[in-house]
């Protein structure tokens, strides 16, 4: 896929999978970091109640905010070219800013699913340049919940989503089910924006299920609110900030 393909494909859908932007082998150390590094948090499981509900039996999530802190091998990987240039390309600006990073974690066979829902609702800004970056450390085909996505949902704007159980559309409205599997390999990058509307079934593989996500946007995209706070926030990844705000 050339430059132009996957800007007009991200445009026009709210999403385009990269393919093999990480070699396997750079995907299976980036895989052993992403355990290593939960081995030694705390165990916490942040599964949203509206999740145990979809799953309709007992599943398990794991995860870790601000990976870069834990661990500088994600620290070089947020400011990789490879990365950086696609979400400069993808937002159509030179500047590429951090928002956040999360490790996910979806264990063999009982891996919790995400409900249909948009990124925005977390944190919506006033230009909606926010993207996601879904790095796939491991294969992930649809038995292990895969991203799912509803391709040009992103048009649609800001929905109103469900506050109780984790800020989710609603269940019968937004079946799981009915959206778009996008069954990516080791070293894939799925990028989508912030407003497109997407979640992930149950991992009912034999085998974890590791991504990272890095959220970015452009510096002059102005947060609507407060609502959303996390280390590293504002840091530059590509470029400059022009609005000298730092945050």
């Amino acid at each position: 896929m050339n430059d132009a393909s996957m800007v007009r494909s991200y445009r026009d859908n709210g999403y385009v999978l990269v393919k093999g932007l990480l070699s396997r082998e750079e995907a299976r150390a980036y895989r052993e970091e992403c355990h290593a590094v939960l081995a030694r948090l705390r165990r916490t499981d942040p599964t949203w109640g509206s999740a145990r509900e979809l799953a309709g039996r007992p599943t398990e999530l794991r995860h870790c905010h601000d990976a870069q802190f834990y661990s500088a091998a994600f620290a070089r990987l947020m400011v990789d070219p490879r990365f950086t240039d696609v979400a400069a390309a993808l937002m159509g600006s030179e500047n590429v800013q951090l928002h956040h990073t999360k490790i996910f974690v979806k264990p063999a066979e009982k891996g919790s699913p995400f409900p249909m829902h948009q990124d925005a609702a977390h944190f919506p800004h006033t230009r909606h340049t926010v993207g996601a970056a879904i790095f796939h450390f491991d294969d992930a085909p649809e038995e292990k919940g895969c991203v799912r996505v509803v391709p040009g949902s992103h048009r649609d704007g800001l929905l109103p989503h469900i506050e109780e159980g984790g800020w989710h559309l609603p269940l019968s409205e937004w079946p799981l089910e009915a959206a778009v599997p996008v069954e990516a390999e080791a070293g894939d990058v799925l990028f989508f924006t912030y407003l497109t509307v997407h979640g992930s079934g149950v991992n009912r593989a034999a085998e974890a299920r590791t991504t990272l996500l890095i959220q970015f946007r452009d510096p002059e995209d102005v947060p609507a609110g407060d609502v959303h706070r996390s280390r590293g926030q504002g840091m530059m990844l590509r470029g400059v900030d022009p609005t000298m705000r730092g945050g």
